[in-house]
């Protein structure tokens, strides 16, 4: 191990963590093929990568959620075997999952000290814990209420419970997996400037799983690129820029901006009328919200998520009652349609819900990749499939869309986050729909599939198709959309042309302020 002098130049402290030459395979990948990587006392080190490029197998390593094939672990320069998160814990490594796991029911006070609760004698002693927990809001501007339920809180807040959680039970390595990957963007800033407050004393060290570039180069000290399982390299945040990590994430040099063209806008394929629906609790989600998409544009949804994006999507799908108004696709009238008669009309739907609606889980990668037309042509004669046929279409999609899988036979539900949403687009695109309900299709991905998913809209676009494309990403919808529609709860604040506004004029309209437009 390095020994513990201070690194040169930058304050940080010693090295607190060394993972050596990390190996650990699965069935037909090797996820992590020697990596190595160290953690400084009082840094914030970004680990970034690709989907599949092995960030998450390495810190599920760490915090004993999987077993290394080959390697060693040292904390504090001992080395250590960790078979399980209660290991981890007890050499004081925390990990924040990209899904919470805060109890319904228990106040957020409950939560934090769960299986960690102060005792004074024989009895329960709340208002010690209350009190340090006070103490951490304080030092790290984590406030919440701590008397509220989970069910009370907002994203953003129910993550601060989860960072208290790990503080309290005095986590000095803290392990954030994709931590902004289910926030808003007021969130991500908050987030980014609380772990400046919280590396600050050097007491905790912190690392940053991501994706996403520009909070890798704000957010951390140091930087370490993975690639198909191996470290490219660890450098500086301060002395690289976007470019250069997303040519050494993906080997290639990566383009920020798709180009739009200019194109002549056709018929109207999709018309919402005054549209109303209620949300699963049966409180209203939409109110009166009218808009249009026509051939060769794309419309886009900006908002905030939870103010009506997703019961809009819904219900144009077929999936959700509307209470009042009509849904128009191709001129007819598909409102209290199915989403097989929706489907039919030649629309297709990139769901946000990538696991439960976009594909059958237990099904082979094969079979997702032509569901819902394997009883057609070409992939079908009569009565009776053509597997080859069916085969050979399923391989030439995961060629062309970089679909990480050792074979078409693995069951889908088994594939990373990224490579689903992967099979869904490939599925989706390969069917040539005349309309596209895009619901955050570039949300979990890295930059080089972004990119390629925002090329592929695009292009789309070129070819007369209908878009609608959600998205809470501004600087995405301001590139990609011809219009673009602001949702502010439940309703539909205005429509801009994406050339007229600026970023502070739609950022007014997503926080409330209605505007007319075209």
């Amino acid at each position: 191990m390095k020994d513990t002098l201070e690194e040169p130049g930058t304050g940080r402290g010693p090295v607190i963590l060394e993972m050596r030459r990390i190996t650990k395979r699965f069935p037909g990948v090797v996820a992590n093929d020697r990596v190595s990587f160290d953690l400084r006392r009082g840094e914030v080190h970004c680990i970034v990568g690709e989907n599949g490029a092995g960030k998450t197998t390495l810190v599920n390593v760490l915090y004993g959620l999987y077993q290394m094939d080959e390697g060693e672990i040292l904390v504090e320069g001992q080395k250590v075997s960790i078979g399980s998160p209660r290991e981890a814990m007890s050499l004081d490594i925390g990990m924040i999952h990209q899904f919470f796991t805060l109890v319904p029911g228990l106040t957020v006070l409950e939560n934090i000290i769960l299986g960690h609760e102060p005792t004074q004698g024989p009895f329960l002693d709340l208002e010690r814990a209350k009190e340090e927990i006070l103490r951490l809001q304080e030092r790290f501007d984590l406030r919440v209420d701590l008397d509220a339920e989970p069910s009370q809180l907002a994203t953003g807040q129910k993550q601060k419970v989860e960072i208290l959680k790990a503080l309290y039970r005095g986590a000095k390595i803290l392990i954030m997996d994709e931590p902004t990957s289910v926030l808003a963007p007021g969130e991500k800033e908050e987030l980014i400037r609380n772990l400046r407050l919280m590396t600050e004393g050097g007491d905790l060290s912190i690392i940053f799983i991501t994706h996403k570039l520009p909070e890798a180069v704000a957010a951390s000290d140091r930087i370490t690129v993975l690639r198909k399982g191996r470290v490219v390299d660890t450098v500086e945040a301060g002395q690289v820029d976007q470019a250069a990590l997303a040519q050494m994430m993906v080997g290639r040099d990566v383009l920020f901006e798709a180009a739009r063209s200019e194109t002549v806008k056709g018929e109207r394929v999709l018309e919402v009328r005054d549209l109303e629906a209620l949300d699963d609790a049966g409180r209203r989600a939409l109110r009166g919200a009218s808009l249009y998409v026509s051939e060769g544009e794309i419309l886009g949804v900006a908002g905030v998520s939870g103010n009506g994006q997703k019961e809009l999507v819904e219900v144009i799908m077929g999936l959700r009652k509307a209470e009042r108004g009509e849904v128009i696709i191709k001129g007819l009238e598909t409102t209290g349609s199915s989403p097989k008669e929706i489907r039919g009309l030649g629309v297709g739907y990139i769901p946000e819900d990538r696991l439960g609606r976009g594909i059958l889980a237990h099904a082979t990668v094969c079979e997702n990749l032509v569901l819902g037309a394997h009883s057609k042509n070409p992939f079908a004669k009569g009565l009776f499939t053509d597997p080859v046929r069916i085969r050979e279409h399923a391989e030439r999609l995961v060629r062309e869309y970089g679909i990480e899988t050792p074979s078409v036979d693995k069951p889908a539900g088994k594939l990373s986050g990224g490579n689903i949403l992967k099979l869904i687009l490939a599925r989706e695109f390969s069917r040539d729909p005349d309309l596209l309900i895009a619901d955050k299709p570039t949300s979990g991905l890295d930059v080089g599939s972004e990119e390629s998913v925002r090329r592929r809209l695009m292009e789309e676009r070129s070819r007369g198709k209908a878009i609608l494309l959600v998205s809470e990403d501004l600087d995405e919808l301001m590139t990609m959309s011809d219009r673009i529609a602001v949702m502010y709860e439940e309703e539909i604040m205005g429509v801009v042309g994406a050339g007229e506004a600026t970023r502070e004029e739609i950022g007014e309209m997503i926080a409330g302020a209605k505007r007319s437009g075209p």
